[in-house]
């Protein structure tokens, strides 16, 4: 299973503890943080669920955002069938944003896909994932899903552990998309079902102007292979 992977993804992938364990097809996990829109807005206090396929890839996240301590904003956001979409209600009723198939939203949201594989990483086995060596704290990953193609940069240290995943990404600028740097810096690990796995870390969109920090998480419970 490592004999053909980078140096840093061997080291890796025996510091997870994924060698050995049965493949994960299903997976449901939960997180809480903050989230805001702008780096001039305030940080709003968030709860979301996430669940995800491995064959075929897919997730749908679903996450409320408190406003002035009120549970108003809720957001899905969805990859399915290559595929992405997004939707956005106030206080269940007002839809404020409903955008669906472009290929920046399909793109970018594969991106996402690929960065989360870090919380199932016997996906990273796939058939359609390819690596290429960069040095010996990095190695490139390119994952292939209806077409499209998106690649990142692992940063990983020398105990194995993914500190960073750096990749270009489309990103909603109000009704155009513009391909910037994203990145998740990981902060922390924990032990989850037999795995050690990232707990804590944020988003930042490393852009001309500054980076910008817009939202930090911790993982609380996942869960593997659920009847679906």
């Amino acid at each position: 299973m490592l004999q053909d992977l980078p140096a840093p993804i061997q080291r890796y992938m025996e510091y997870t503890g994924v060698i050995g364990m049965k493949e994960i097809s299903t997976v449901k996990l939960k997180y809480t943080g903050e989230f805001r829109t702008g780096a001039d807005k305030p940080w709003m206090p968030m709860t979301a669920f996430e669940s995800y396929t491995t064959n075929p890839a897919s997730f749908l996240w679903d996450a409320k955002f408190k406003i002035a301590g009120i549970p108003l904003l809720r957001v899905t956001d969805k990859y399915e069938n290559g595929k992405g979409s997004m939707l956005g209600k106030l206080a269940g009723i007002k839809t404020i944003f409903d955008i669906k198939d472009s290929e920046e939203l399909n793109q970018g949201a594969l991106v996402r896909y690929l960065n989360e594989i870090m919380w199932f990483p016997t996906a990273f086995f796939s058939e359609k994932i390819s690596w290429q060596a960069i040095d010996g704290q990095s190695a490139r990953v390119t994952y292939t899903d209806y077409g499209t193609s998106v690649s990142a940069r692992l940063i990983i240290d020398e105990e194995g552990k993914l500190k960073n995943f750096i990749a270009q990404r489309y990103r909603g600028l109000d009704d155009d998309f513009s391909l910037d740097t994203w990145s998740t810096p990981i902060s922390a690990y924990k032990e989850f079902s037999g795995l050690k796995l990232p707990s804590a870390g944020s988003g930042v969109w490393n852009l001309s102007s500054g980076d910008f920090t817009y939202i930090k998480l911790s993982l609380k419970e996942i869960k593997y292979n659920f009847a679906s």
